[in-house]
């Protein structure tokens, strides 16, 4: 059990040091942001990102699981890097012919979402950085199947520290507004992709095999629906909020997640890691007993997080934000950040379905998720602004945590208890609630914050003592 989690923790300690750099880099940039761009500005900058995001679903098109599936399921090397070709051959297709639509269109586009043509030159850089992004993704996700972790940490921080650089020199040097960050990030995808230009080589091919991309798209269509859904859960709230309230109220919305991201240095690397990990021991004798430890050791680390993020990011948002027009966002971190990490921890309770190819179900539910999301967001939003938008999020988010956890259960089973899973997660939302009702309230004071975080770490010793003597077999 041990060198399991050892082989795990190895490749996830890898990923957390990444995503701590590229997460750092972004903490640095949000001063930048809010200090060159208004509320509104970044109210513009959120909805185009949020639209490139889907789009983004559209171009993978399901393929970075359905890799994983095959890649592991083959020892041909030949046969391996035919589905990363077909792959690149497939989402470099996808993405041209979004810029193209972009080039057409990009006028009418900016007037819907902005009421104003002025920001579709902003669509042009997007959908071309998405070309370039699309094949640079698809070389490091080839990088991480071999477990060479360190190019994928190497490159991922340099690329982001390129944006970040270069985003500030436009937005001081040359007064482009919004425009500054995608000149950044088309910048700084070409210096990379011409860094992993032999990967590059190496994986085209003027050959396509049809059957190969065929069995990809087979595998991968089913979540398609999912993933479109959950955009509609986690983004959609932007254009809810422009219609209902503002672009300043996106702005400021979009801060708050920014900082919500925190929560992405537990989730994102073991989230990396966890896919090749969990389909590599499939068969080992232990698999399950593996899984369910596992299953309530991520849960633990995930809402302890979550009560750290509740505990500091008051004083994080003062120190890093001046502008007073953000102030707002902080009270929306801690509870976004939940919403982060069970975007996160429904990927690892659902292991069940994709060992079993059952993974059309995903699409189901999340569709469901997506309606409940649609319809909390109208209802919410004009009742409570910004407090809507967040309280649909996790609504949603965990609807399909539940269900998707009892249909996996179903089609494979891990003895993992449900109460003790129930509890922990209780007891974490407790803690935070509690943080955020006594910072909120003015008289009461912050040293009380001391016992949701004892109730809290005794009820994780009682629920887990058992699981720990294991571990250590």
């Amino acid at each position: 059990m041990l060198s399991h989690l050892k082989r795990l923790g190895g490749d996830s300690l890898l990923y957390a040091l990444m995503n701590v750099g590229t997460k750092l880099i972004a903490f640095l940039m949000l001063p930048i942001y809010t200090t060159y761009l208004s509320p509104t500005e970044m109210g513009v900058f959120e909805n185009v990102d949020a639209l490139i995001s889907i789009l983004i679903f559209v171009v993978i098109f399901g393929t970075d699981n359905a890799l994983a599936y095959y890649f592991y399921k083959t020892d041909d090397e030949k046969e391996k890097l035919e589905l990363f070709q077909s792959a690149l051959y497939f989402r470099a297709a996808i993405a041209m012919g979004i810029n193209i639509l972009f080039i057409l269109f990009g006028e009418m586009i900016s007037n819907s979402l902005f009421g104003t043509p002025d920001y579709k030159y902003i669509f042009y850089l997007a959908g071309t950085v998405l070309i370039i992004e699309s094949i640079i993704t698809l070389i490091l996700t080839y990088y991480r199947f071999e477990f060479k972790s360190k190019k994928v940490v190497i490159t991922t921080v340099i690329k982001l520290a390129l944006v970040a650089i270069l985003s500030y020199v436009f937005l001081k040097y040359f007064d482009l507004q919004v425009e500054s960050i995608y000149w950044g990030r088309l910048i700084s995808v070409v210096v990379i992709v011409l860094i992993l230009f032999p990967s590059l080589i190496r994986m085209s091919t003027f050959k396509l095999n049809k059957e190969i991309l065929k069995k990809l798209l087979i595998y991968g269509a089913p979540l398609v629906p999912a993933s479109i859904a959950f955009w509609v859960i986690t983004f959609s709230n932007r254009f809810f909020l422009t219609m209902f309230e503002s672009l300043s109220s996106v702005g400021i919305y979009g801060v708050a997640i920014k900082f919500a991201t925190v929560i992405s240095l537990l989730t994102s690397s073991v989230q990396m890691a966890w896919r090749p990990y969990s389909m590599s021991i499939k068969d080992n004798p232990n698999a399950k007993q593996i899984y369910s430890t596992l299953f309530l050791l991520i849960l633990i680390i995930g809402m302890t997080g979550l009560m750290g993020i509740a505990t500091i990011i008051p004083y994080v948002m003062d120190f890093m934000i001046k502008d007073p027009a953000y102030a707002e966002a902080s009270k929306y971190i801690a509870v976004l950040s939940l919403g982060s990490f069970l975007s996160f921890y429904y990927l690892i309770i659902s292991i069940g379905l994709f060992f079993n190819k059952k993974t059309g179900v995903i699409s189901v539910y999340v569709g469901i998720s997506a309606v409940i999301s649609v319809i909390l967001n109208i209802l919410l939003i004009p009742l409570f602004s910004i407090w809507g938008a967040v309280t649909a999020l996790i609504v949603s988010y965990l609807f399909v945590n539940v269900i998707i956890f009892i249909k996996s259960q179903k089609e494979y089973y891990i003895p993992v208890s449900i109460l003790k899973m129930i509890l922990l997660f209780s007891s974490g939302i407790f803690g935070i609630l509690t943080i955020l009702y006594i910072q909120e309230n003015n008289g009461i004071s912050n040293y009380y914050i001391v016992l949701p975080w004892l109730i809290n770490l005794s009820i994780t010793f009682f629920s887990i003592k058992n699981n720990l003597v294991s571990i250590r077999k």
